[in-house]
């Protein structure tokens, strides 16, 4: 069987500078899910994650519009919303291009729920941020009346709120995934899980509890992947290449390396932390939890990485090539 998890960036769902509107999002999911498709006719079983940067933060938009009128909803409860969203137009589109193309198969969305740790500094030091931009007047009321942690956008285009943003340890799921996904050779579901990072959720007392906080997408997929046992992690963005020297004039595409290669590179400052930063970083926490190979490309260059060889390849060791 030729199986694998596949991160598919928010560019799958919304392009930059696109309003959020329903008809776009639908039009960018249908093309990847055209894609993935033609990933799919060519024998492989996939489980497919997903981000939802702005979609959540739409939702938490309309809990604060209607503050007052409806009780809001916990920032964990807006996670599943958004699983919920976001799962049903990869399915419909998913199912639509099974069924035009006579292939058997069906897509399955699952609410997924990531474990964190209660203790994770990242609760006393939020860094994530969202929803929308604030007045720094706005952005000073909001911390008196609510309590939320306010900070300036990086960018001067306003203040938002920063909630944390955990590590995951777990996914409460995997086992029905990992049956799904390795359900033999005709097996008919393609699998969409984790998406937007999961919900992040702590174990207490033999109970799992949601909490306020964002989990990171790649990383949480990396978990999946990990906890799944799945050797092949696929992170599709919107460029063809990790490049080294991003930028400057000595830039190149990373075409093959080694986990002890990128960990050299990442500890050089090679890859930002707003940019290729955290995919590197789940590609190496695969890589290290057992997995076998990263391919990091743009979602049109799926077929091409896994078929051809295109974009880049990260192996465990040398041996994994």
């Amino acid at each position: 069987m030729k199986t694998a998890v596949i991160a598919v960036g928010g560019n799958a769902i919304l392009r930059p500078g696109d309003s959020l509107t329903p008809e776009n999002q639908m039009k960018h999911v249908s093309a990847t899910c055209s894609g993935l498709a033609d990933l799919i006719q060519k024998g492989y079983d996939i489980v497919i994650t997903h981000g939802n940067g702005p979609q959540v933060g739409n939702i938490l938009l309309r809990t604060e519009i209607a503050s007052g009128e409806v009780p809001p909803n916990a920032l964990d409860v807006c996670v599943a919303e958004s699983q919920g969203q976001i799962g049903y137009m990869l399915q419909q589109a998913l199912s639509s291009e099974f069924a035009e193309r006579n292939m058997g198969k069906v897509a399955v969305s699952m609410i997924t729920q990531v474990v964190v740790s209660e203790a994770d500094p990242a609760f006393s030091n939020p860094s994530k941020p969202v929803g929308r931009f604030y007045s720094e007047e706005e952005a000073r009321a909001l911390e008196r009346k609510k309590g939320w942690r306010m900070v300036i956008d990086k960018r001067k285009r306003g203040w938002r709120r920063v909630v944390p943003s955990p590590e995951p340890i777990a996914i409460v799921e995997s086992t029905p995934v990992r049956r799904l996904v390795f359900g033999g050779e005709d097996q008919a579901e393609v699998v969409i899980a984790c998406g937007g990072g999961g919900i992040p959720v702590i174990s207490k007392d033999g109970r799992y509890i949601g909490v306020e906080a964002v989990v990171d997408k790649d990383l949480a997929a990396a978990m999946l992947a990990n906890n799944i046992r799945e050797r092949l992690f696929v992170i599709a963005t919107d460029v063809e290449h990790v490049c080294v020297d991003f930028g400057k004039p000595t830039q190149k595409p990373l075409k093959r390396a080694t986990l002890s290669e990128i960990k050299m590179l990442y500890d050089q400052g090679q890859f930002p932390p707003g940019t290729m930063g955290p995919k590197i970083l789940a590609a190496m926490r695969f890589l290290e939890g057992g997995g076998e190979e990263v391919v990091i490309t743009a979602t049109e260059k799926l077929v091409d990485a896994l078929e051809r060889g295109a974009g880049t390849h990260i192996y465990r060791n040398d041996n994994s090539r």
